[in-house]
């Protein structure tokens, strides 16, 4: 079996990129996917609430959050296997509501790859166009030039058993783009390789993605992939999205506890407003220490609210130092340190059963070594800019099934021709 760890390069010659299916709507500024007021229901369970959400022409906009959030049913209503059974989606302007799956201009490429084993890597390519009786010429010429953009050239005889999974992968990624489809549609396409070949696979991914030129919409649970990749991310949480902006933007500046605890590793500390105006606001912890934030999200005084600090933000100093000039301080206890490599994990108990995370570097041995233990007293130390607040999370806490992982969807069954095509 071929092992595919160096991940060889992509195009090896500039190839061209895709036209936009609607110059017209290309012109106009209509998004490549707008959702309008959709609603998923599976009998008496919503797995999709009231779900308004556009995506720019050739943007990289991915759908992430947990199991069950509704992020995959989501993308299969986009595609035509499941119908929304409230509200209207439009693609390049068009209201493809009630159309199947092979009618929308979308492909859509899968964790389980579907490929079909009895063929070639090029006869799966060549599967959707073979379905279409595209001409033989413009058939092996569009092939090709899929196959030399995602660095498969040379396995074109060799069938999918004989190929890495990362090699499968981007077979898959290829006999979707072949039939340069408006919005390319990606379910976990990464979930099922190693931890090295995913990382290759995600530069490979958006290095793709802009060369051809056309809409991704990818869904992940992942929130480095979703960082590395996106233009834009929307994270979602039981049925609704809680907050949709760039990478950046959602990882330093989470809206709702939600996704501030569900990007990354963030430190909450409740409290309530006490002051708000144009600077900032103040927090009045509900350990008793009052602290600035500069940004305050337009939360008014008198409402609760988390301050949030991402734990490479935070200084660790002993107790009894003063805090640095011009930072917010507070007193805790090491609970726990942990060695990562790179960095340092402590964690800090504060008065009021609240724990905060520091990150430090470890550039240095000897500063290292003086890191203090557990059971020691410390303060913690951020610049006020470091610290933003949050709402808390707004949706119902009813428990639910993960629609997500269906394994019986059509979408996620053997390939037939309404995944390919």
């Amino acid at each position: 079996m071929s092992t595919d760890l160096g991940l060889p390069p992509l195009a090896t010659r500039p190839l061209r990129p895709y036209l936009p299916r609607s110059v017209a709507a290309s012109e106009e500024g209509i998004p490549s996917v707008r959702l309008e007021g959709v609603v998923k229901r599976f009998g008496d369970f919503t797995a999709v609430r009231h779900l308004d959400l556009e995506v720019a022409r050739g943007e990289f906009f991915t759908l992430l959050g947990p199991s069950g959030c509704g992020k995959t049913t989501t993308l299969r209503m986009v595609a035509g296997f499941d119908e929304p059974t409230e509200g209207r989606i439009r693609l390049d302007g068009a209201d493809v509501s009630g159309l199947p799956a092979f009618k929308r201009p979308t492909n859509t490429v899968f964790q389980s790859y579907a490929l079909f084993p009895h063929l070639s890597v090029e006869r799966n390519v060549a599967f959707g166009l073979e379905r279409r009786k595209v001409d033989k010429d413009e058939l092996r010429r569009r092939v090709g030039e899929e196959l030399e953009r995602v660095g498969l050239s040379g396995e074109a005889k060799r069938k999918p058993r004989q190929l890495s999974g990362g090699q499968q992968q981007r077979v898959a990624l290829a006999r979707a783009l072949v039939n340069r489809p408006a919005v390319l549609l990606l379910d976990e396409p990464l979930g099922a390789l190693d931890l090295k070949l995913r990382k290759g696979l995600q530069v490979q991914l958006k290095q793709i993605q802009r060369d051809v030129g056309i809409t991704f919409v990818y869904v992940t649970h992942d929130q480095e992939e979703a960082l590395t990749m996106s233009d834009r991310v929307a994270v979602m949480n039981k049925g609704v999205i809680e907050q949709v902006e760039g990478p950046e933007d959602v990882y330093e500046r989470p809206r709702t506890t939600f996704v501030a605890g569900f990007i990354g590793v963030s430190n909450l500390m409740p409290g309530q407003v006490v002051s708000a105006n144009g600077n900032g606001a103040d927090l009045k912890l509900d350990s008793g220490p009052t602290v600035h934030a500069t940004d305050s999200r337009g939360i008014p005084a008198g409402e609760r609210a988390h301050g949030v600090v991402r734990p490479e933000k935070l200084e660790i100093h002993q107790a009894v130092e003063p805090a640095p000039s011009g930072r917010a301080s507070l007193e805790g206890t090491v609970q726990s340190s942990l060695y990562l490599g790179t960095a340092t994990q402590m964690v800090v108990s504060l008065p009021g059963e609240v724990s905060l995370t520091v990150l430090v570097p470890n550039s240095d041995d000897a500063e290292r070594r003086r890191l203090p233990g557990a059971g020691e007293a410390v303060r913690l130390a951020w610049m006020a800019e470091h610290m933003h607040l949050v709402r808390e999370a707004e949706v119902s806490a009813d428990g639910h099934n993960d629609p997500d992982h269906d394994d019986t969807a059509p979408a996620r069954s053997a390939p037939n021709e309404e995944a390919v095509t």
